[in-house]
């Protein structure tokens, strides 16, 4: 893909206060799209404005992506303020760990209402300026949400939610010109996967089970999702696309020879 082949393009990106999101919106960025970075921590989307690349544009927005009223007003405000939405990247999230026995309603309904209730609201109030542009959504999932972990019960239901959900919106919006796709990363080196990343034995275990022997940088998840936004994928739709250096290629059976 060509520098700038997102130029006049408007992206908005959930959770782009680090992590994937933050990489993903300067990926954009150098691809010359105007994008819009959205979190609900002030502080954090600085950091992702204060990165951008020269000359690119990165707006920040704070909101909350399980407040259906907020989500309203944000996506009518970026229409109003930039004139069009072209592409969605619906990367919030947040995790919780436990088995349902062990997970209260409280940590459920929390992970839940923003990954899959995000999903949803971000993508109901976007589709109408995407249909006007012939836009597209690239929804961030999970192996997580491929298969299930043990103790990770919420988090793996609500990525579960994106799976499906994403299968509807690429049935039903695929005829009005609107592709929906989702990436699907492993383990990557970001700052929520840090307790896992500093745990030397469970670092061990993923580099065993990881086929390429690391996590996924930010930034390569981030390539991925540009290209399915992108004009070569333009006929690239209902999409799950592991980035998980080969972690769902095995048959899950343990290394043998």
């Amino acid at each position: 893909m060509s520098a700038q082949s997102f130029a006049g393009k408007v992206v908005l990106i959930t959770g782009a206060g680090s992590g994937i999101g933050a990489a993903t919106a300067d990926r954009f960025a150098r691809d010359g799209a105007t994008v819009i970075a959205v979190g609900r921590t002030e502080e954090k989307l600085r950091k992702t404005v204060a990165a951008a690349p020269a000359g690119s544009t990165i707006v920040a927005r704070v909101a909350d992506v399980s407040d259906e009223a907020a989500v309203t007003a944000l996506i009518e405000g970026v229409v109003s303020d930039h004139g069009r939405l072209d592409v969605l990247v619906n990367n919030a999230a947040v995790a919780t760990a436990g088995t349902v026995e062990h997970t209260d309603t409280a940590s459920w309904r929390q992970v839940m209402n923003v990954v899959a209730d995000g999903v949803f609201y971000m993508s109901r109030a976007a589709l109408p300026h995407l249909r006007a542009v012939g836009g597209n959504i690239v929804n961030v999932g999970s192996a997580s949400g491929l298969g299930g972990d043990w103790g990770l019960a919420a988090y793996n239901a609500a990525k579960g939610a994106v799976v499906n959900l994403t299968n509807a919106m690429a049935l039903d919006h695929g005829a009005e010109g609107v592709r929906v796709n989702a990436v699907h990363p492993s383990l990557t080196a970001t700052e929520v996967a840090a307790p896992i990343l500093e745990n030397e034995s469970t670092l061990a275990a993923f580099q065993q089970r990881i086929p390429m022997q690391r996590p996924a940088e930010p930034q390569e998840v981030a390539d991925v999702i540009a290209f399915l936004a992108g004009h070569d994928a333009r006929f690239v739709n209902g999409v799950h696309l592991p980035v998980d250096g080969g972690l769902r290629a095995s048959s899950g059976q343990p290394r043998m020879f």
